[in-house]
């Protein structure tokens, strides 16, 4: 617009009006061609992330996830609404794991651990994380709301007030979610932006540095879950599609190959999830990690499980998450099965 230059000259967005968000969005829509409401909750996901990595919290803590891919990596074509962070379990436990340790010796040290970590990481989130960042909105004069939330209190809920909506897929809340049962390495800090920055004269957006798993370590732990999946042909809850998009697009970049043959990250996921992850299948039988990691790696559900991903993936279709010409579910699948494929033959001698 004509008047946006001289109305929004070295203005940071969350300072503006709400009417002047809303005309900054759809500049941002009309120039990148991106839905405002996911243009809008980007950026508070960067704020969130901002806030979190430059406090004094941020040096224990480690991104991760689909967001990241997206974020940090540029490797991922969806919108990533929601970040995954773990805090290191060195710090968490240290009395439990002896300082530079974090891999129980048994089962029973590894259930100790993680009632430990479950006892711990609520009233660290509320008596640490939830009033750093409710500082932050305080002295921003920001209208969001924050609320701790999960079944095990383990996440953070950053309600938003949002000024452009979408069909609901995507609600105006970034979400927080802890763990505390892994140190996060390999990382490495990245630089984040916003989708929309750079696009709009005059206006700044919040950027962020926080400190990110490699793609390698993202790669087997989004691997070995979608293999728990299907190996117990059940999807539990919704918003699961988006691992399946994930691994297929970490496949067409180029940190897939450096990531299928990285087997000590493969063999560090296996013996993490070991301990701390267990789980049957749908026979009853203990799932073994190292035999997925080892060349037997099944992503690509059946029946049931297929059907439920189905229909999570064209939920997210239906909102817009992807950028660009998004993948049928068959051709998803078929991609899945390649992933697959490539991370058993590299793991065979």
């Amino acid at each position: 617009m004509r008047s946006a230059k001289k109305r929004f000259v070295a203005e940071f967005y969350l300072s503006l009006s709400d009417a002047d968000r809303a005309e900054v969005l759809e500049l941002g829509r009309e120039r990148i061609g991106r839905p405002a409401h996911l243009l809008e909750k980007d950026i508070w996901v960067v704020w969130t992330l901002g806030t979190l990595f430059k406090s004094s919290v941020g040096a224990d803590l480690t991104f991760k996830g689909g967001t990241s891919l997206s974020k940090a990596y540029k490797i991922i074509d969806r919108f990533s609404e929601d970040l995954d962070l773990t805090y290191d379990i060195r710090k968490l436990i240290s009395d439990l794991t002896g300082g530079e340790e974090f891999l129980p010796t048994s089962r029973s040290e590894a259930r100790k651990w993680t009632k430990a970590v479950r006892d711990r990481i609520p009233g660290w989130i509320a008596g640490t994380v939830q009033p750093i960042i409710q500082k932050a909105l305080d002295q921003a004069e920001l209208g969001a709301k924050l609320e701790i939330s999960g079944a095990d209190n383990d996440k953070l809920l950053l309600h938003y007030p949002a000024v452009k909506q979408g069909t609901g897929y995507v609600a105006p809340i970034v979400t927080l979610e802890f763990g505390g049962r892994a140190t996060g390495e390999p990382h490495a800090a990245m630089p984040v932006i916003c989708d929309v920055d750079g696009h709009i004269a005059g206006v700044t957006f919040p950027t962020a540095t926080p400190v990110v798993m490699s793609v390698a370590r993202t790669f087997w732990e989004k691997a070995t879950a979608a293999h728990v999946y299907c190996a117990q042909g059940r999807i539990r809850g919704e918003r699961y599609a988006r691992h399946w998009h994930d691994l297929a697009a970490i496949m067409r970049s180029t940190q897939f190959e450096a990531a299928v043959k990285d087997r000590d990250v493969a063999q560090a996921v296996a013996e993490h999830k070991s301990h701390f992850f267990s789980e049957k299948d749908a026979d009853g039988n203990a799932i073994d990690y190292f035999a997925a990691i080892a060349g037997a790696l099944q992503i690509v559900p059946e029946g049931a499980a297929r059907e439920a991903l189905a229909t999570d993936y064209a939920s997210m279709l239906e909102d817009q998450i992807m950028v660009g010409d998004a993948l049928r579910f068959e051709d998803l699948m078929q991609t899945c099965a390649e992933v697959a494929a490539r991370a058993n033959a590299a793991a065979r001698p």
